[in-house]
Protein backbone atom coordinates (compact mmCIF):
# COMPACT_ATOMS: atom_id res chain seq x y z
CA UNK A 1 0.00 0.00 0.00
CA UNK A 2 0.92 3.36 -0.80
CA UNK A 3 0.34 6.36 1.79
CA UNK A 4 -0.39 9.34 0.61
CA UNK A 5 2.57 11.71 2.29
CA UNK A 6 1.57 15.54 3.41
CA UNK A 7 3.09 18.16 1.71
CA UNK A 8 5.23 20.27 4.13
CA UNK A 9 5.57 23.41 1.65
CA UNK A 10 2.51 24.78 0.24
CA UNK A 11 5.17 26.36 -1.75
CA UNK A 12 6.33 23.61 -3.79
CA UNK A 13 4.06 21.93 -6.13
CA UNK A 14 2.82 17.97 -6.29
CA UNK A 15 4.05 16.36 -9.61
CA UNK A 16 7.34 15.28 -10.96
CA UNK A 17 10.18 17.06 -11.01
CA UNK A 18 12.76 16.43 -13.95
CA UNK A 19 15.83 17.69 -11.72
CA UNK A 20 19.21 17.92 -13.29
CA UNK A 21 22.34 16.57 -11.05
CA UNK A 22 25.89 17.17 -11.60
CA UNK A 23 28.05 15.18 -14.89
CA UNK A 24 31.11 14.93 -12.36
CA UNK A 25 32.31 17.10 -9.82
CA UNK A 26 29.45 16.94 -7.25
CA UNK A 27 29.94 21.00 -6.66
CA UNK A 28 27.80 21.24 -9.91
CA UNK A 29 24.53 21.69 -8.46
CA UNK A 30 21.64 23.95 -8.53
CA UNK A 31 20.11 25.40 -4.86
CA UNK A 32 16.89 24.97 -5.84
CA UNK A 33 17.98 21.47 -6.90
CA UNK A 34 19.04 20.97 -3.35
CA UNK A 35 15.50 22.00 -2.44
CA UNK A 36 13.58 19.91 -4.52
CA UNK A 37 15.02 16.76 -3.86
CA UNK A 38 15.08 18.06 -0.50
CA UNK A 39 11.35 18.06 -0.34
CA UNK A 40 10.60 14.92 -2.67
CA UNK A 41 8.43 12.55 -1.15
CA UNK A 42 10.11 10.11 -3.50
CA UNK A 43 13.40 10.26 -5.80
CA UNK A 44 14.03 8.49 -8.53
CA UNK A 45 17.03 7.42 -9.82
CA UNK A 46 18.86 4.66 -12.38
CA UNK A 47 21.34 3.48 -9.66
CA UNK A 48 21.03 4.32 -6.37
CA UNK A 49 24.48 3.24 -5.45
CA UNK A 50 25.39 6.24 -7.39
CA UNK A 51 22.49 8.45 -6.37
CA UNK A 52 23.50 8.12 -2.69
CA UNK A 53 26.67 9.79 -2.78
CA UNK A 54 25.43 12.64 -4.17
CA UNK A 55 22.28 12.68 -1.42
CA UNK A 56 24.43 11.78 1.76
CA UNK A 57 26.57 14.85 0.17
CA UNK A 58 23.60 17.54 0.50
CA UNK A 59 22.10 15.44 3.40
CA UNK A 60 18.85 14.82 1.33
CA UNK A 61 16.77 11.79 2.89
CA UNK A 62 13.69 11.82 0.65
CA UNK A 63 13.10 7.68 -0.44
CA UNK A 64 14.60 6.14 -3.14
CA UNK A 65 13.14 4.23 -6.33
CA UNK A 66 15.19 2.47 -8.85
CA UNK A 67 14.49 3.83 -11.77
CA UNK A 68 16.22 2.42 -14.96
CA UNK A 69 15.61 1.26 -18.49
CA UNK A 70 15.42 -2.70 -17.64
CA UNK A 71 12.56 -1.71 -15.02
CA UNK A 72 10.98 1.82 -16.20
CA UNK A 73 7.63 -0.07 -17.82
CA UNK A 74 7.48 -2.16 -15.25
CA UNK A 75 6.93 0.17 -12.53
CA UNK A 76 5.27 2.74 -14.27
CA UNK A 77 1.85 2.38 -13.00
CA UNK A 78 3.22 2.52 -9.24
CA UNK A 79 4.77 5.97 -10.12
CA UNK A 80 1.66 7.41 -11.64
CA UNK A 81 -0.15 5.73 -8.64
CA UNK A 82 2.12 7.83 -6.00
CA UNK A 83 1.84 10.93 -8.30
CA UNK A 84 -1.91 10.77 -8.07
CA UNK A 85 -1.99 10.57 -4.60
CA UNK A 86 -0.65 14.42 -4.82
CA UNK A 87 2.81 13.42 -3.96
CA UNK A 88 6.44 15.39 -4.74
CA UNK A 89 8.32 13.07 -6.72
CA UNK A 90 12.05 13.96 -8.41
CA UNK A 91 13.31 11.99 -11.25
CA UNK A 92 17.37 12.44 -11.71
CA UNK A 93 19.71 10.59 -13.32
CA UNK A 94 23.29 9.16 -12.63
CA UNK A 95 24.66 12.12 -14.23
CA UNK A 96 23.14 15.46 -16.16
CA UNK A 97 19.83 16.21 -17.49
CA UNK A 98 17.01 13.54 -17.20
CA UNK A 99 15.52 11.96 -19.97
CA UNK A 100 18.31 13.24 -22.28
CA UNK A 101 19.83 9.45 -23.77
CA UNK A 102 18.65 8.27 -20.04
CA UNK A 103 15.68 7.02 -19.01
CA UNK A 104 12.51 8.97 -18.00
CA UNK A 105 10.18 9.91 -21.30
CA UNK A 106 8.56 7.46 -20.49
CA UNK A 107 7.49 8.62 -17.53
CA UNK A 108 7.10 12.20 -18.85
CA UNK A 109 4.62 11.29 -21.05
CA UNK A 110 2.66 9.34 -18.85
CA UNK A 111 2.04 12.05 -16.60
CA UNK A 112 1.05 14.21 -19.36
CA UNK A 113 -1.34 11.77 -20.61
CA UNK A 114 -2.65 11.61 -17.01
CA UNK A 115 -2.31 15.56 -16.37
CA UNK A 116 0.03 15.34 -13.84
CA UNK A 117 2.42 18.64 -13.27
CA UNK A 118 5.75 17.69 -15.23
CA UNK A 119 8.07 21.10 -13.95
CA UNK A 120 11.94 21.14 -15.71
CA UNK A 121 15.18 21.81 -12.50
CA UNK A 122 17.74 23.01 -15.63
CA UNK A 123 20.92 22.60 -14.41
CA UNK A 124 24.45 20.28 -15.81
CA UNK A 125 23.98 18.66 -19.38
CA UNK A 126 27.04 17.51 -20.65
CA UNK A 127 25.47 18.33 -24.19
CA UNK A 128 25.45 21.78 -23.11
CA UNK A 129 28.90 21.85 -21.25
CA UNK A 130 30.42 20.38 -24.66
CA UNK A 131 29.17 23.12 -27.39
CA UNK A 132 30.01 25.49 -24.90
CA UNK A 133 33.85 25.29 -24.77
CA UNK A 134 34.11 23.76 -28.57
CA UNK A 135 34.32 27.11 -30.48
CA UNK A 136 31.89 25.52 -33.44
CA UNK A 137 28.87 27.21 -34.50
CA UNK A 138 26.14 27.47 -31.78
CA UNK A 139 23.67 25.73 -33.87
CA UNK A 140 24.28 22.18 -33.55
CA UNK A 141 22.60 18.75 -34.00
CA UNK A 142 22.14 16.50 -30.37
CA UNK A 143 22.79 12.86 -31.80
CA UNK A 144 22.60 10.64 -28.53
CA UNK A 145 24.69 7.46 -28.53
CA UNK A 146 26.36 5.96 -31.42
CA UNK A 147 23.92 3.03 -32.65
CA UNK A 148 25.10 -0.70 -32.07
CA UNK A 149 25.24 -2.01 -35.80
CA UNK A 150 27.53 -0.73 -38.14
CA UNK A 151 24.94 -0.54 -40.66
CA UNK A 152 22.63 1.62 -38.90
CA UNK A 153 25.60 4.17 -38.15
CA UNK A 154 26.20 4.56 -41.91
CA UNK A 155 22.59 5.45 -42.70
CA UNK A 156 22.75 8.10 -40.15
CA UNK A 157 26.17 9.60 -40.89
CA UNK A 158 24.67 10.05 -44.47
CA UNK A 159 22.64 11.97 -43.31
CA UNK A 160 24.09 13.90 -41.05
CA UNK A 161 27.01 14.55 -42.86
CA UNK A 162 24.31 16.67 -45.14
CA UNK A 163 23.53 19.27 -41.85
CA UNK A 164 25.56 22.62 -41.60
CA UNK A 165 25.26 22.55 -37.89
CA UNK A 166 27.52 21.16 -34.90
CA UNK A 167 27.04 18.00 -33.75
CA UNK A 168 26.84 16.07 -30.67
CA UNK A 169 27.55 12.72 -29.99
CA UNK A 170 27.69 10.00 -26.63
CA UNK A 171 29.97 7.14 -27.04
CA UNK A 172 31.84 4.98 -24.88
CA UNK A 173 35.49 4.89 -25.53
CA UNK A 174 36.43 1.59 -26.14
CA UNK A 175 33.27 1.65 -29.61
CA UNK A 176 35.03 5.09 -30.44
CA UNK A 177 38.29 3.18 -31.40
CA UNK A 178 36.79 1.37 -33.04
CA UNK A 179 34.52 4.27 -35.01
CA UNK A 180 37.33 6.45 -35.95
CA UNK A 181 37.44 5.46 -39.62
CA UNK A 182 33.51 5.57 -40.31
CA UNK A 183 33.72 8.93 -38.74
CA UNK A 184 36.67 9.91 -40.92
CA UNK A 185 34.70 9.30 -43.90
CA UNK A 186 31.52 11.19 -43.55
CA UNK A 187 33.04 14.17 -41.30
CA UNK A 188 36.72 14.13 -42.87
CA UNK A 189 37.14 17.72 -43.61
CA UNK A 190 36.06 18.56 -40.04
CA UNK A 191 37.28 19.26 -36.55
CA UNK A 192 36.19 17.57 -33.24
CA UNK A 193 36.53 18.32 -29.89
CA UNK A 194 36.38 14.58 -27.24
CA UNK A 195 35.44 15.48 -24.06
CA UNK A 196 37.02 12.91 -21.13
CA UNK A 197 35.76 12.99 -17.51
CA UNK A 198 34.10 16.69 -17.62
CA UNK A 199 34.40 18.76 -14.68
CA UNK A 200 36.25 15.94 -12.77
CA UNK A 201 39.95 16.10 -11.94
CA UNK A 202 41.19 14.06 -14.81
CA UNK A 203 39.11 15.90 -17.07
CA UNK A 204 40.44 15.98 -20.33
CA UNK A 205 39.62 17.61 -23.55
CA UNK A 206 41.31 16.94 -27.08
CA UNK A 207 40.74 19.29 -30.05
CA UNK A 208 42.08 18.50 -33.72
CA UNK A 209 41.28 18.11 -37.38
CA UNK A 210 39.30 14.70 -37.79
CA UNK A 211 41.47 14.15 -40.83
CA UNK A 212 44.39 13.84 -38.28
CA UNK A 213 42.11 11.76 -35.74
CA UNK A 214 44.23 9.06 -34.20
CA UNK A 215 42.38 5.77 -31.68
CA UNK A 216 43.33 5.95 -27.99
CA UNK A 217 46.82 4.07 -27.33
CA UNK A 218 45.47 3.04 -23.68
CA UNK A 219 41.57 3.18 -24.23
CA UNK A 220 40.49 5.48 -21.30
CA UNK A 221 37.70 4.54 -18.83
CA UNK A 222 33.99 5.72 -19.32
CA UNK A 223 31.61 7.37 -22.04
CA UNK A 224 33.55 10.14 -24.17
CA UNK A 225 31.42 13.50 -25.42
CA UNK A 226 32.42 14.55 -28.56
CA UNK A 227 31.46 17.20 -30.53
CA UNK A 228 31.64 17.61 -34.66
CA UNK A 229 32.36 20.98 -36.20
CA UNK A 230 30.01 22.42 -38.67
CA UNK A 231 30.95 21.97 -42.42
CA UNK A 232 33.59 24.44 -43.23
CA UNK A 233 32.38 26.82 -45.44
CA UNK A 234 34.22 27.00 -49.03
CA UNK A 235 33.61 29.25 -52.37
CA UNK A 236 33.13 26.14 -54.64
CA UNK A 237 31.93 28.48 -57.65
CA UNK A 238 35.50 28.34 -59.13
CA UNK A 239 37.24 25.16 -57.90
CA UNK A 240 37.56 22.51 -60.48
CA UNK A 241 38.82 18.81 -60.81
CA UNK A 242 42.01 18.12 -60.92
CA UNK A 243 43.77 15.94 -63.57
CA UNK A 244 44.38 13.57 -60.52
CA UNK A 245 41.16 13.61 -59.96
CA UNK A 246 39.74 12.71 -63.52
CA UNK A 247 42.24 9.85 -63.55
CA UNK A 248 41.00 8.49 -61.10
CA UNK A 249 37.60 8.92 -62.15
CA UNK A 250 38.68 7.12 -65.72
CA UNK A 251 39.12 3.81 -63.46
CA UNK A 252 36.26 3.77 -61.33
CA UNK A 253 33.70 4.72 -64.27
CA UNK A 254 33.18 0.49 -64.91
CA UNK A 255 33.43 -0.36 -61.71
CA UNK A 256 31.02 1.98 -59.65
CA UNK A 257 28.04 4.26 -59.95
CA UNK A 258 28.19 7.75 -60.56
CA UNK A 259 26.86 8.71 -57.16
CA UNK A 260 29.18 6.52 -55.15
CA UNK A 261 32.21 8.21 -57.21
CA UNK A 262 30.60 11.52 -56.81
CA UNK A 263 30.53 10.69 -52.98
CA UNK A 264 34.27 9.51 -53.42
CA UNK A 265 35.61 12.51 -54.70
CA UNK A 266 34.00 14.97 -52.56
CA UNK A 267 35.14 13.45 -49.71
CA UNK A 268 38.56 14.53 -50.50
CA UNK A 269 37.95 17.73 -52.97
CA UNK A 270 36.72 21.09 -52.72
CA UNK A 271 34.70 20.78 -55.76
CA UNK A 272 31.40 20.75 -55.70
CA UNK A 273 29.41 17.52 -56.08
CA UNK A 274 27.11 18.98 -59.10
CA UNK A 275 30.66 19.28 -61.06
CA UNK A 276 31.73 15.86 -60.37
CA UNK A 277 28.29 14.30 -61.63
CA UNK A 278 28.72 16.24 -64.48
CA UNK A 279 32.42 15.13 -65.42
CA UNK A 280 31.17 11.39 -64.45
CA UNK A 281 28.05 11.42 -67.21
CA UNK A 282 29.87 12.76 -69.33
CA UNK A 283 32.42 10.04 -69.40
CA UNK A 284 29.00 7.69 -69.10
CA UNK A 285 27.93 9.27 -72.22
CA UNK A 286 31.07 8.81 -74.28
CA UNK A 287 31.24 5.05 -74.08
Amino acid sequence: MILNRENKNNQVKNGLYIVSTPIGNLGDITLRAVEILKKSDYILCEDTRVSKKLLERYDIKSKLIANHKFNEKKILSKIIEILKLNNIVALISDAGTPTISDPGAILVNECLINKINVFPIPGPSAVSSAVSISGFKEKYFFYGFFPEKNIQVQEDFENLSKLDSSIVFFISSKKFNKSIEIIKKYFFKRKILICREMTKYYEEYIRTDIKNLEPFKDTPKGELTIVISEKEKIKKASLTLEESDKKNIQKMIKKLSIRDITDLISQKSDVPKKEIYNYCLKLKNEK
